[in-house]
Order: structure tokens, then C-alpha cells, then sequence
């Protein structure tokens, strides 16, 4: 079993900045492939960043330069570091790993946290 929390969401400004972090318990937190999503309203969840037990990153074209996705093992934390952020960016955000257990494939989300831009 995986518990995500994430938090540092709020209410920021045209152009400025937020970081968020997802605690990870109950696993084995190095090992895992580590996401953010998004989603706004009356939209699709999408994904934002990834981060690869390796840490390897990946990144949605939209956010390419803006964002950085980071992990600390010895925290069992991956944080979302948000820069020069758009109103676009509005959307409540998701920390996501997954991890196979045998044949089976479980999904993990956090219960998410909610970023506004305002112009």
C-alpha cells in the first residue's frame, strides 16, 4: 500500500512561483517512477512531469522551462518547483506513482492540491 499527500497549492499571481511536494509512505519510495498531473475544469487530468528512480525527468511541452520536478529518497518527498506560471496553469495538481505487484499493475494518487493563477 502507497500513501501520497501533496501540499503547497494555492493562490499566486501572473508570473510567479509555487513548489509542491508529495510525501510519500508505505513503499519502497526510491524504487518508484514518480508523476504530477493536472486538471483543470471540464478538462482531461494531464501529465505535467516525471521523475524516473534514476532521476530522469520528462516534461508536458507546456511546461518545459518553467517546471522542475525533483525527489529527495531520504524524504520520501518529489517536489514540483513552478516557475513564471499562467493562468493556464490553473488546475488542481496530483502526485501519481504506480508499482506492480505480480501480475497486477496498482495506481496511486494523492487527493491533490489546488494551484490558481490569477491575472
Amino acid at each position: 500500500q502507497v500513501q501520497l499527500v501533496e501540499s503547497g497549492g494555492g493562490l499566486v499571481q501572473v508570473g510567479g512561483s509555487l513548489r509542491l511536494s508529495c510525501v510519500a509512505s508505505g513503499s519502497i519510495f526510491s524504487d518508484n517512477t514518480m508523476d504530477w498531473y493536472r486538471q483543470a475544469p471540464g478538462k482531461a487530468r494531464e501529465l505535467v512531469a516525471t521523475i524516473t528512480s534514476g532521476d530522469s525527468t520528462n516534461y508536458a511541452d507546456s511546461v518545459k522551462g518553467r517546471f522542475t520536478i525533483s525527489r529527495d529518497n531520504a524524504k520520501n518527498t518529489v517536489y514540483l518547483q513552478m516557475n513564471s506560471l499562467k493562468p493556464e496553469d490553473t488546475a488542481v495538481y496530483y502526485c501519481h506513482t504506480k508499482r506492480l505487484t505480480g501480475p497486477l499493475l496498482y495506481n496511486y494518487w494523492g487527493q491533490g492540491t489546488q494551484v490558481t493563477v490569477s491575472s
